[in-house]
């Protein structure tokens, strides 16, 4: 006779709630992945995570997949991104769910012991990025034990996050980073190739004609509107990139650092190229790069600092070496006018360098004076002894100069609260959750 062994009806509703569980976690990775909209200049999509991870208390359980499910999707959808806009979107996103995380969360003291079930495979990975961004604020690093936004008062309201949910913030950090550097990376390359042809003059605008010619006024006309068809191509990128990001609400302060990064990028490259090619080093080429520099000038006023910010300050490298280039009667400056007014940011050896290579195309005028010359050349032989490894060339910064106090202070106007949620949710009654603070 068979034996009929009744159910276990704890068991089977703990399966039932794992299985709704799970269904309820497919609908909403779906909406992350279909639900591109922005509601209010918000991206809806990080608000309804935010809220559905709440309601849920994912952000306190021990174990969850819900996390690395959110990561797989954002990774998924970064990878295989056709355009800027889309990459903005996801820095957007991505930045937003991060800023929200950052003023919610708190580090529980279990939170940074991992779990034996994946100690051996990511124990020491979790453990040196705690340790390394606890070390450092360079980098968008776990920073301040997950204490909040900064100078925020009232930390009893903030949820103790349990390891999965800090290791997602690491994680998501992580992609705010990639898809930054991707972007700005992608706008160097871009003007890196136009720049090539901005750092000289056409050979046209540089060979002396008899004096009030016609040809010659109409040749030099040609040559300037030619050359500086570069310039307005590489404020065409710039203006690409702004409206991108605008478009996608990508925070003010990540859309400067782009730009400031950008603009240092820029510096370095028209500084060295001055310097590695006397034939760039003529009055006449001085004129054609100061015109072109205005050309950027421009663009940060019309800008405005809320995007612009740092932006013009940092081509003070070539914007001095271009000022001595065009400077008249070089000859009759001291070291010291040279070194304290005209060129403060710029080296010795980087005076010396320009000094030595500048020739008058122009004016057929002298360059600076012998005394001058010989002054600077013994201070650099006395650098070179002091610290053999100087140069004169500058070097291109290519980290990521955003931290997680910059993500916590940028004061976004968001109450995920009021995000009206798409169909998909809308119409499935385990998101009413949605629907109820949305009409509160």
């Amino acid at each position: 006779e068979e034996v009929v062994v009744p159910p276990i009806k704890n068991l089977s509703k703990q399966q039932s709630l794992t299985d709704r569980q799970q269904e309820n976690h497919d609908i909403l990775i779906k909406s992350l992945a279909e639900d591109r909209r922005y509601d209010n200049r918000r991206p809806a999509a990080a608000c309804i995570v935010y809220k559905s991870l709440l309601h849920w208390h994912s952000f306190e359980a021990e174990k969850t997949n819900i996390f690395d499910r959110i990561i797989h999707t954002i990774r998924s959808s970064v990878e295989n991104a056709e355009s800027s806009g889309e990459l903005a979107y996801w820095l957007s996103t991505t930045s937003t769910l991060l800023y929200l995380l950052q003023n919610t969360l708190k580090a529980s003291s279990s939170s940074t012991k991992v779990p034996n079930r994946s100690r051996t495979a990511t124990g020491n990975l979790f453990n040196r990025m705690v340790q390394n961004a606890r070390s450092s604020s360079s980098g968008l690093g776990i920073s301040n034990g997950y204490s909040g936004m900064v100078g925020r008062a009232d930390t009893t309201s903030m949820i103790e996050a349990k390891y999965p949910a800090v290791r997602f913030k690491q994680q998501l950090t992580a992609y705010v980073e990639k898809i930054y550097g991707t972007m700005r990376d992608s706008l160097k390359r871009e003007i890196s190739a136009i720049l090539t042809l901005c750092i000289q003059a056409p050979r046209a605008g540089r060979v002396r004609a008899s004096r009030g010619s016609l040809k010659s006024i109409h040749s030099s006309a040609l040559s300037r509107q030619a050359s500086s068809v570069h310039w307005q191509n590489i404020v065409k990128c710039l203006n690409h990139t702004l409206e991108t990001m605008n478009n996608n609400y990508v925070p003010p302060m990540i859309i400067r650092k782009t730009f400031s990064q950008v603009f240092a990028f820029m510096n370095v490259q028209l500084f060295n190229s001055l310097l590695l090619r006397r034939e760039c080093c003529s009055f006449s080429n001085g004129e054609f790069l100061k015109a072109g520099l205005q050309e950027l000038e421009q663009w940060c006023s019309r800008t405005t600092e809320e995007y612009a910010g740092t932006s013009w300050d940092e081509l003070q490298h070539i914007r001095q070496a271009v000022g001595f280039l065009v400077l008249h009667q070089k000859s009759h400056k001291t070291l010291e006018e040279i070194t304290d007014e005209l060129c403060p940011v710029l080296s010795i050896s980087q005076i010396y360098r320009i000094g030595t290579m500048f020739w008058d195309d122009k004016y057929g005028a002298q360059g600076l004076s012998q005394e001058v010359i010989g002054n600077m050349r013994t201070m650099t032989t006395d650098d070179s002894i002091t610290t053999p490894n100087s140069s004169f060339l500058l070097d291109d910064d290519s980290s990521i100069p955003i931290s997680l106090d910059d993500i916590a202070r940028l004061m976004l106007d968001i109450n995920p609260t009021d995000v009206e949620p798409p169909p998909l949710l809308r119409q499935n009654s385990q998101f009413h959750f949605l629907l109820q603070q949305h009409t509160d």
